[in-house]
């Protein structure tokens, strides 16, 4: 809700320090981190610092600390550093005393009760304004109850502000409630200076000295004192039940023992190292063994004897890889399962793609990867109800959590609903990501990447409650033909993959498509299209779900499974561009397809109207004559083709290609020569403005990535070509999948 006083403090820093500090601010009325930045350069400006940045970092501090190292009353330097500060206080929810420029009574006592809530008024009693809490002024931290805000989280908050705010690179920390990356790693600072760390020494980060330390502290029933105090903070961070104590009593053993019982530790009761080491970083102790692992590389009779050496049960293995040539024994290999199987071990599958930031992450390409997921695990043999482990391998914010990976596995979800349900979704990922993706109902069980402690959806938050895997770190193990390095995973038992399969498929050639598989493909595909804004009526478009679909799978079946034979080149890809071209035709492309017609057939001797084209994508399969000439010359040329070489420039071929790809049969043989000329890099054609890289040969057995790349070049290049590559992707994996039907009947 807009502020008044709030709206006030923006106008303030527009008008006196816009032009000064580089940047203005929406004066909406709403307290956001563009307010506080601009705060902070406004102060910056004050203290004569150039240039001024959103940052309040160690210059900011050390110049304010030397110039004002108590502001007040009588030390205030004018009125617009007064109304800075009055600004801030409205944008915390703190009384500004209408913004005057005078450090009055009644801002006096806002920054009074702003340390009270920060725990620091002890340390800084009175109404003096020092900079560490002017530095926590100028952020969004709350520092009183939000939410459902833990009272005993907020009392440790309070408590590690007071007792160490005097430390050099200590800073005032949230009192909201709420866990958070900047608490846990106060936590770890605070260990720090317990162990007697000197400032600058002491960093916030679990490293050697910090653990040495704490193996000479264990706490157990009966301790008491300031080891006491920072194992309880620990456990009630972590979520467990238990109060705020610097006694360690049977409540407090009772909490540890149900924790070490949920995280897999040694139940000893006791506040050990292991338990520490749990508590404070996502990986925990890396010195554990584990019984489950998973790694890139092919499990063979050699390895599986070495994983079996040292206690392991469980392997997780990828369903696909982007690249056969990067980490070529990625995904599982050809008998790998049936190894596993025979050596008394158990797999899990993960499937990942790309994934490697939020933009990789949307509903379509979570209906992608659902139905592809599918398709391969089924290939590879995983029997009906394995749980397949969704990837989210980056670090993603809470609002990309919201804005992208919550919508990405709703996709997944819906995409399996609509195959029947065969496989359950896990979620491979970060601790947050874990979270709030089993919240929302999207998977079953956790996959956590504890390995990357310093994710910010990792640090500061509790381990998942379903956790299945938990990821901790990597090594090397074995010797000879048994070596092979892994990532070690301490597993709860909620999963415990598969030992049994199915004969694996082979990869064979596409056949005609199963008639009886006619309405579930059409109610598929139209259920899809319709959720990206592509009614079944056809809406403003041209043709109907219906019609497209006839023309473009079921009318010209054979020849289509012809070219998919011939050239090794499954249905799908001809299909699906074929098919969303279709869905796209509309009005204004007839428009411009009566402009070429004119174009070409003007009177003899009458030159071409100005701004009138000679080509245009035209036909269901939306493709230029220029395209289909430089298609057709290049597999012509290649010799996997035949027909006559035309000349790009010449009118007469252009037109005469232009009128071929009207034609449905054409049209589909020129998408297959479109294809194996975008794989080949698009030689000789209008590449993209750094050049096509050259694919291997197209095949059956292409990767994700690789059929990504040949629906993108399709089109061309650029972001729509990229979005619509991602959308045509999960059009592909639903062909795919009753071809596949088909051919493996």
């Amino acid at each position: 809700m807009a502020d008044e006083m709030v709206r006030r403090a923006q106008r303030f820093v527009n008008d006196v320090y816009g032009s000064r500090i580089g940047m203005t601010v929406e004066e909406d009325g709403l307290t956001k981190w563009e307010v506080m930045y601009a705060l902070t350069r406004a102060l910056q400006s004050e203290l004569g610092i150039s240039p001024v940045s959103n940052s309040f970092g160690p210059t900011t501090l050390a110049t304010l600390t030397a110039r004002y190292p108590k502001l007040n009353f009588g030390t205030m330097p004018s009125a617009d550093f007064c109304r800075i500060i009055q600004s801030a206080l409205y944008c915390k929810g703190y009384d500004g005393d209408g913004i005057n420029g005078a450090y009055g009574p009644r801002v006096q006592a806002a920054v009074t009760k702003l340390k009270e809530d920060m725990g620091v008024g002890t340390v800084f009693p009175g109404s003096d304004l020092t900079p560490k809490v002017f530095k926590g002024l100028l952020t969004m931290d709350a520092y009183v109850p939000v939410g459902s805000g833990s009272a005993t989280v907020r009392e440790i908050q309070q408590w590690l502000n007071g007792r160490y705010i005097g430390r050099r690179d200590f800073f005032v920390i949230p009192c909201d409630g709420h866990h958070s990356r900047d608490v846990a790693k106060s936590v770890l600072f605070a260990i720090q200076y317990e162990l007697g760390m000197a400032d600058g020494t002491a960093n916030g980060v679990f490293g050697p000295g910090t653990q040495a330390g704490l193996k000479q502290h264990t706490v157990s029933l009966g301790s008491t004192g300031i080891w006491v105090w920072l194992f309880s903070a620990a456990l009630a961070l972590n979520k467990r039940p238990v109060d705020f104590t610097g006694t360690f009593d049977s409540s407090v053993g009772s909490a540890v023992r149900a924790f070490q019982s949920f995280a897999k530790l040694a139940v000893t009761g006791d506040g050990d190292f292991a338990t520490w080491a749990s508590l404070l970083i996502s990986y925990g102790d890396q010195t554990r063994g584990g019984e489950a692992c998973d790694g890139v590389t092919k499990i063979t009779d050699a390895r599986a004897a070495t994983l079996k050496a040292q206690g392991i049960k469980y392997v997780g293995r990828y369903l696909t890889a982007l690249s056969t040539s990067t980490l070529p024994e990625k995904p599982i290999q050809p008998g790998e399962l049936q190894t596993i199987a025979a050596n008394g071990l158990r797999c899990f599958p993960i499937y990942q793609t790309v994934g490697r930031d939020a933009d990789s992450f949307k509903y379509a390409a979570g209906r992608a990867a659902g139905d592809a997921a599918v398709n391969a695990a089924q290939h590879h043999g995983f029997k009906n109800g394995t749980r397949i482990f969704f990837a989210v391998d980056f670090d993603a914010l809470d609002g990309e959590v919201t804005s992208n990976v919550l919508p990405h596995f709703k996709g997944i979800v819906d995409s399996l609903a609509v195959l029947g349900n065969p496989y359950l979704v896990g979620v491979y990922g970060p601790r947050n990501v874990c979270s709030r993706v089993a919240a929302a109902g999207y998977s079953t069980a956790s996959f956590v990447s504890d390995m990357s402690s310093g994710f910010s959806g990792n640090l500061g938050y509790a381990l998942p409650e379903d956790w299945a895997y938990d990821q901790i770190v990597t090594r090397t193990i074995g010797s000879g033909d048994g070596r092979i390095d892994v990532d070690v995973d301490i597993a709860s038992g909620r999963d415990t993959g598969q030992n049994s399969f199915d004969p694996p498929r082979d990869v064979v050639p596409d056949t005609r498509l199963a008639t009886d598989l006619y309405p579930a493909l059409e109610l598929d595909v139209g259920k899809y299209m319709e959720s990206i804004g592509f009614p079944n009526n056809g809406g403003t478009r041209n043709f109907t779900h219906w019609k497209c679909l006839q023309t473009t799978v079921w009318d010209h079946d054979d020849v289509i499974t012809e070219l998919s034979n011939r050239y090794s080149m499954r249905k799908s890809l001809i299909q699906a561009s074929a098919y969303w071209e279709m869905r796209h035709w509309d009005a204004a492309d007839d428009a411009v397809d009566l402009l070429v017609e004119g174009y070409h057939n003007r009177p003899p001797g009458v030159p071409p109207p100005a701004n009138v084209p000679r080509d245009s994508s035209t036909g269901i399969a939306q493709i230029f004559g220029v395209t289909a000439i430089r298609a057709w010359n290049h597999c012509i040329a290649k010799g996997v083709a035949t027909g006559t070489i035309r000349d790009t420039a010449d009118d007469d071929d252009v037109y005469a290609a232009w009128r071929q790809v009207k034609d449905e049969d054409y049209a589909l043989r020129t998408v297959a020569m479109i294809h194996i000329w975008g794989a080949d890099g698009k030689p000789g054609g209008q590449n993209s403005p750094d050049g096509e890289t050259v694919l291997r040969p197209i095949a059956w057995d292409y990767t994700d990535w690789e059929i990504f790349q040949i629906l993108r070049r399709y089109q061309g290049w650029g972001a729509e070509a990229e979005e619509h590559a991602g959308k045509r992707m999960v059009l592909y994996q639903i062909l795919e999948n009753y071809n596949s039907i088909s051919r493996h009947r």
